[in-house]
């Protein structure tokens, strides 16, 4: 009868521990999933705020931008605070500053290396960050990488370049190397979104995020201000143009770009916190397809055949490692 009941209590607690083992791994695939479905919807919203800042570009300038934008995101996000709930206190304050400064160095030698270089060899440069999660989550964290992700990342980024057109492969050179350190810097925000700053709010990110954005644009204005440059009409001279007075249009679309950024940046960080960086930047990889769908819907804008095909294989990477999580 003992033996029984021993027996009974082995099989019993095998089972818990299968159950518990079970839902384990229900657990990592839905918040897997879960960051799978936030980044989508962070590419969507993003793909179309970022097909109106031609329409920005043509009457102010990158920096002016970079600042009016940050300070609206600010002023909406203090005003949600009570309502939402939300909170901006950190629990690590320098590890939030040293993301939000790596990032936003990310984003100003991006937009920089506009100036010079060819606009799809710049972003064939920062879309390598997947690449270099890999990297860095392997030798610096040592994280066990398998084979799907290796070729996950391999496809995504073949699908970019074919995006991107034969361009995104010429004119290499040393400038050339800057998107591709910006590329790198987005990698080590990313991961340290989830290494560094697991606890903190995604508010409270979002804030430090622009922020950094925000300073580097007020320190551009100045700059340009102290020492202004010869600046080219419309567009061309984005990058180049100092704070001006500018129409209706760029007050409306900046404070979309301020709205649509609060949202989306906001899930793209909740989504590195809770899964892992190194399938969530290959996710990632979906903004470009869902920008040349906005670019599509608002302007017109027809894709070459190859270029749909590479969309296609973008997809496919995402959804790849999403389900093979």
């Amino acid at each position: 009868m003992s033996l029984s009941k021993e027996h009974c209590a082995k099989e019993a607690g095998k089972g818990e521990v299968g159950n518990a083992k079970d839902q384990r791994m229900t657990a990592t695939k839905d918040r897997t999933l879960l960051a799978a479905g936030l980044i989508s919807i962070y590419a969507f919203i993003i793909g179309f705020t970022d097909n109106y800042v031609r329409v920005i570009a043509a009457e102010a300038g990158l920096w002016q931008f970079h600042a009016t934008r940050t300070a609206m995101a600010m002023a909406i996000l203090v005003l949600a605070l009570r309502p939402l709930g939300l909170r901006l206190g950190a629990h690590n304050l320098r590890a939030v500053v040293a993301r939000s400064a790596i990032h936003g160095c990310a984003m100003v030698i991006y937009f920089g290396a506009l100036a010079f270089l060819p606009v799809a060899l710049v972003a064939a440069g920062l879309f390598t960050a997947p690449i270099f999660v890999l990297l860095i989550e392997r030798f610096a964290y040592g994280t066990r990488i398998g084979p799907v992700r290796i070729l996950a990342v391999a496809l995504g980024f073949a699908g970019v370049i074919l995006v991107l057109g034969p361009e995104a492969m010429q004119g290499a050179s040393l400038p050339a190397l800057l998107p591709i350190a910006a590329g790198a810097l987005y990698a080590m925000g990313n991961i340290a979104t989830r290494r560094w700053c697991p606890q903190e709010s995604a508010e409270t990110l979002l804030a430090g995020f622009f922020l950094a954005l925000g300073i580097a644009g007020v320190i551009g204005m100045l700059v340009l201000t102290v020492a202004p440059l010869p600046v080219p009409l419309g567009t061309d001279g984005f990058l180049m143009r100092g704070p001006v007075w500018p129409n209706q249009a760029f007050w409306v679309w900046t404070f979309v770009q301020a709205a649509g950024s609060l949202l989306g940046v906001g899930l793209m960080v909740r989504a590195y916190q809770i899964a892992d960086a190194t399938r969530v930047s290959v996710i990632e990889y979906t903004i470009l397809p869902a920008s040349a769908l906005w670019s599509w819907v608002i302007w017109g804008e027809v894709l070459s055949p190859i270029a749909v095909l590479g969309m296609a294989m973008i997809v496919a990477a995402g959804i790849w490692i999403a389900l093979k999580a």
